[in-house]
């Protein structure tokens, strides 16, 4: 076997460790300022856990910055943590100068591209005088990544790696999160050990290509979102056939039961849309229209994501208009109502399957 081209075997037994990397060497890790910016739905306990590990486990370890553009956010979690674990940050330009591995966790392309300039100018002038870290775990499109790696590779003493994670709030909450990284090998070696076990149950190293981590993060969504939308015109079509969706939910966990595929068909079958518990629909839209566009510059068509996207265009269309008529029972929706555009099309009510809930017994 040539060496330079490992086999898929020896690169899954790499995969099969929750950490790929040996700890770190250099002394002091306890002294490391830490900060986090962003304190949604994923951030907030991913920088809850993080500070508890660190408290609990690694002695003499300083509180964590943390800033979010609703101050309230950091304020709760300092209330919930103690000054001895979490401190606020009223700037980014504070969380830049002061902290030497700094996270962030945001919403959009724009929000991420938007904080990457304050921290780009905020470290131009005084220049660290001492390495820096900074990680991005959100989803974004893989040129971004490299966008934002160019903006630091500007000033010195900085380094800057992808690292994207995977599973929905409940996983963030257990710190049980999938964690994938590529970029400066270094940098990944000293972050892994950070977020692992704390935060995550496992990494995956991409390699040094930091356009890498942010792609297998759309690859990953592609598969968990075509599984919704699959899910979704199934559960319809037993609805429609008059078998009733709970059957197939219940066949689901009898031969397949994958959590996504087991978590959210729950949530369908139980109009559990509630997108502040789980993945709001504007996240999403956001994500699979990153896929879209990856899907179109590859020209790799994917058409169940079309359908997905579709479905949830219709979804928060038909949301929208009962928050118009003020019988919204939901601020926000999660992605899996898109089932809703499915049963729409079928000629079913969106949002209420008890509506349509009539299995047809058969006659002995």
């Amino acid at each position: 076997m040539d060496p330079a081209r490992p086999s898929h075997i020896s690169l899954l037994h790499a995969h099969s460790e929750p950490n790929p990397f040996s700890r770190p060497t250099t002394p002091g890790h306890h002294s490391l300022q830490i900060g986090f910016c962003g304190l949604g739905a994923m951030g907030y306990p991913m920088a809850r856990n993080l500070a508890k590990w660190r408290n609990q486990h690694v002695p003499g370890s300083l509180p964590i910055i943390v800033w979010n553009r609703t101050k309230s956010k950091a304020e709760d979690l300092l209330k919930e943590l103690g000054d001895n674990m979490i401190a606020v940050a009223d700037t980014l330009e504070q969380v830049a100068s002061d902290c030497d591995v700094i996270f962030t966790n945001l919403s959009s392309d724009d929000v991420v591209r938007g904080v990457y300039q304050v921290f780009a100018n905020a470290l131009k002038e005084p220049k660290p005088t001492k390495n820096k870290i900074f990680v991005e775990t959100s989803t974004i499109y893989p040129s971004l990544a490299a966008e934002l790696d160019t903006l630091l590779s500007n000033v010195p003493s900085t380094h800057f790696i992808t690292s994207p994670v995977f599973g929905p709030p409940a996983a963030a909450n257990a710190a049980q999160l999938l964690i994938v990284m590529s970029g400066d090998y270094r940098s990944k070696k000293e972050v892994a050990h950070l977020l692992v076990p704390a935060v995550g149950r496992k990494v995956l190293d991409l390699g040094g290509n930091i356009e890498k981590a942010p792609t297998f993060k759309l690859v990953g969504n592609s598969l968990i979102l075509g599984s919704l939308e699959l899910l979704a015109e199934v559960f319809t079509l037993s609805e429609k056939a008059g078998i009733g969706a709970p059957l197939v939910h219940q066949f689901i966990k009898e031969v397949m039961p994958a959590p996504p595929l087991v978590n959210y068909g729950e949530k369908m079958l139980h109009d559990q849309f509630d997108g502040s518990k789980g993945f709001a629909i504007d996240g999403g839209l956001k994500d699979s229209a990153h896929i879209r566009r990856l899907a179109t510059e590859l020209d790799s068509p994917m058409p169940a994501l079309d359908a997905a996207h579709q479905h949830m265009l219709t979804a928060r269309a038909l949301h929208a208009n009962q928050v118009r008529r003020g019988n919204a029972r939901f601020d926000v929706l999660d992605w899996s109502s898109l089932v809703a555009g499915a049963r729409v099309a079928a000629g079913l009510d969106g949002f209420d399957s008890s509506k349509h809930s009539k299995v047809v017994p058969e006659k002995e």
